[in-house]
């Protein structure tokens, strides 16, 4: 069992296994040129394996592989494989953008991915562009479908931005109740590689928006998710909406993070990681596994968003490393 310092239990496992994306998100990595850490710098995937299966083995029981995008990396589905062949119980899932999923979507499937966190900013191509810096709303709707045919779970988020995307709130819901899937509005987080030019949305303004058309009720937080649920009157539709500006978003936290290059983060915002690389590489588990006791003592009981962040307490963490 791995307990954080602050007494929580920890079963939640996020694998970044790339830095490197296919889109220049406003919200995310506009300005960053497209390249890539050398390949030496990575972990292998076996070398992930390898710590991936002792957290599993002490009480891991949820792992989300995420990026950068994910499907930028070759042979995920041999690491999903791994994963799922180790523990076909675990629950496995994984984020991404949805611009390769057509073409993945099936071969996930088969290796043993059981769910998808789908980015969807936009239902109107130019503003897509506009936020992804990319045409690609075509393809995203695409991986979409073939996802569901495939009977991967699905999940959507949208990150409503003032002056770019507000306006389809209300158009999101309705896609992904049309669809049945459920739809997590999340708040912006505020971050140093963003367009400064961004203004996001909290969630009491983004509630404001649907209850302009709909009758919504609380549901609460599920379990240790992040997200704060609600059921609307009408026709029984649940979303979702994360706001990590509140205190209580972390109250019950679960996670750590692991970084394509071997650096294990004990909190999102937090810019403090220690590395495993150089154990893992030969070998070494019970010394990763020192190295992850250390991180979960040191994980931080709340992050350091708030509703009057000042512009010197914007995280410097690229959460293209991190995978949100």
């Amino acid at each position: 069992m791995l307990i954080d310092g602050h007494g929580r239990k920890v079963t939640y496992l996020r694998v970044s296994v790339t830095e490197r994306c296919n889109f220049r998100c406003q919200y995310c990595m506009p300005e960053k040129p497209f390249s890539w850490v050398p390949k030496e710098n990575l972990l292998s995937f076996d070398e992930l394996f390898l710590f991936v299966k002792r957290a599993m083995d002490e009480g891991i029981n949820k792992i989300r592989i995420t990026g950068g995008e994910p499907l930028l990396r070759e042979d995920l589905d041999y690491f999903i494989g791994l994963i799922h062949a180790h523990n076909p119980d675990v629950d496995l899932a994984m984020t991404t953008n949805g611009y390769l999923l057509a073409e993945a979507a099936e071969r996930l499937k088969r290796a043993g991915l059981k769910r998808l966190n789908i980015s969807l900013d936009s239902l109107r191509p130019d503003r897509a562009y506009k936020i992804a810096q990319k045409d690609v709303l075509t393809k995203v709707l695409m991986g979409i479908d073939k996802a569901m045919e495939v009977g991967l779970k699905i999940k959507l988020n949208m990150v409503p931005l003032q002056g770019i995307n507000d306006d389809e709130i209300l158009d999101i819901l309705e896609f992904g109740r049309e669809c049945g899937i459920k739809v997590r509005f999340i708040e912006y987080m505020e971050n140093r590689h963003a367009n400064e030019a961004l203004r996001g949305m909290h969630g009491k303004a983004i509630l404001e928006r649907i209850k302009k058309r709909y009758t919504i009720h609380a549901l609460g937080r599920e379990g240790t998710s992040p997200s704060f649920n609600y059921r609307i009157e009408e026709n029984g539709y649940e979303f979702g909406l994360i706001d990590p500006h509140k205190h209580d978003f972390c109250e019950s936290c679960n996670r750590i993070r692991l970084t394509a290059e071997g650096y294990l983060i004990p909190c999102l915002y937090f810019d403090e990681a220690k590395s495993i690389a150089e154990y893992v590489k030969r070998g070494d588990v019970e010394a990763a596994a020192e190295v992850l006791a250390q991180v979960l003592r040191d994980k931080p009981e709340k992050n350091r968003w708030s509703d009057e962040m000042f512009k010197d307490d914007i995280s410097a963490r690229a959460f293209y490393e991190t995978g949100g």
